[in-house]
């Protein structure tokens, strides 16, 4: 008959093997938290900003504490700091580690395109204090790494000489970039004759200079990389299709921002009727990609993920939502089967953000760079290792929080208005209700500030 043993003599038995319980100094011990730290104790005492002039300006914030740890976080570039710093009789006196129910708290007050930002910036602050607290990089507070770098894209001067043109694609892969995109609005051939009609929509003669300059920067970095499209020029739907089947022989990555008349307004870069782009979708085989003014998953993305209205979702997660909110954007689009690639345009700080949070998606595309020409770009912090982009890839800082931390005297060479992080007394007994961010009265400045009557 076998032998058998009660539960509790079975843990004896266990136990009486050394060593077998003994919390090792790589599992128990080594998840310290930082000891210049309280967490329990710790409060939010003030936010602050600085606005750095650039090619875009980047409007900073920095989030205080009472214990000295303080995090940076990004409002949209060329949005305003006003939109974070509304927020801040909202966040004062809470535990920065309480993301989720702070970010809850004042997820009322954010909307699509510029209106997203101070959301953003302050999730981003947020992360970067309890990565500090926590000492472990801010991709482990929202998941696991797939990538120890990430691949970059970046901005290129556009010339209305498809040869010149070309040759700025074919330097940019010298300087080890693999992912390429190309600004092609209809105003680069709209002083061709008959290039476009009365609506300043490019004919089929028009798409065919359009193709010119394509098939030059094609030729110029080869057929096997990928290469995206965007800034065709306000089209509606019928002339989206018409251009996106005029590209469909390019093999492209994505076309980018296609349908520019919707629910944003004119010259919104998305409308919220997914309707249009799948109707877009549906009818190219060229990919279909947009996203960068959509805040949020259920307010901006849910819809178009789940129509399969894209190919593509391409958030600006100083728009969208910061870290947290565009991670939820991205792992939504890969359980549907759509990749998601960022688009941004900021500072350091807002790009390491943006690294972090790409490490931990699942299916990852390239994040877009629009500083490799400014030369004092990287100048603007330490922490991360120089150059910032490097052949091409960004790595993903492991040290804890963003990994990054502003050169002041380098940010103040490039201050566009005000001061370095000045006191906000003025937001302190800020009352920001919900009022409505844009359309009919009341609603949000620019600044962030009420209006309530014309």
């Amino acid at each position: 008959m076998p032998s058998t043993m009660s539960r509790r003599g079975w843990l004896a038995a266990l136990a009486s093997v050394p060593g077998l319980f003994k919390i090792s100094e790589s599992t128990g011990t080594a998840q310290t938290l930082n000891r210049n730290s309280a967490p329990s104790d710790l409060k939010i005492t003030d936010m602050r900003s600085v606005l750095v002039a650039s090619n875009y300006d980047y409007p900073i914030i920095r989030i205080d504490t009472n214990q000295g740890v303080y995090g940076l976080g990004e409002v949209r570039d060329a949005g305003r700091e006003g939109t974070a710093l509304v927020l801040k009789p909202h966040i004062v006196g809470r535990n920065p580690l309480a993301i989720e129910p702070i970010l809850d708290s004042v997820r009322i007050f954010s909307n699509h395109q510029r209106m997203g930002g101070g959301f953003s910036a302050l999730d981003m602050a947020l992360h970067d204090i309890a990565g500090k607290v926590y000492n472990v990089p801010a991709w482990r507070l929202v998941g696991s790494k797939y990538r120890d770098r990430i691949r970059i894209y970046c901005d290129t001067n556009e010339s209305k000489d498809p040869k010149i043109y070309a040759e700025r694609f074919k330097k940019r892969k010298e300087q080890g970039f693999t992912f390429f995109k190309m600004d092609l609005g209809t105003r680069m051939v709209a002083d061709r004759p008959n290039a476009v009609n009365d609506q300043r929509v490019a004919t089929e003669k028009g798409l065919a200079y359009m193709c010119e300059y394509i098939q030059a920067v094609r030729d110029a970095i080869g057929w096997e990389v990928p290469l995206g499209m965007d800034h065709f020029g306000r089209l509606n739907t019928k002339d989206s299709i018409r251009y996106a089947r005029a590209f469909e022989k390019f093999n492209l990555a994505w076309a980018e921002d296609m349908i520019q008349i919707g629910h944003l307004g004119p010259g919104g870069d998305a409308p919220l009727n997914w309707r249009a782009y799948k109707e877009l979708k549906d009818a190219t085989t060229t990919p279909i990609a947009t996203g960068e003014s959509l805040f949020g998953l259920p307010e901006g993305f849910k819809e178009f993920i789940d129509q399969r209205a894209l190919d593509i979702v391409h958030p600006d997660p100083l728009t969208s939502g910061g870290i947290r909110e565009t991670k939820r954007i991205a792992d939504y689009a890969s359980l549907h089967g759509v990749d998601t690639a960022i688009h941004f345009a900021g500072s350091p700080v807002g790009c390491l953000a943006c690294v972090h949070m790409a490490a931990t998606f699942k299916d990852m595309l390239a994040m877009e760079n629009h500083a490799v020409d400014i030369p004092w770009w990287d100048d603007l912090v330490s922490g991360p290792g120089k150059p910032i982009v490097n052949r091409g890839f960004i790595e993903v800082p492991d040290t804890p929080g963003l990994g990054v931390e502003l050169n002041e005297a380098a940010v103040r060479e490039h201050i566009r208005k005000g001061g370095y992080f000045e006191p906000t007394p003025q937001y302190d007994d800020y009352i920001l209700d919900r009022f409505r961010i844009g359309g009919p009265y009341p609603h949000l400045d620019e600044h962030g500030k009420p209006v309530v009557s014309r």
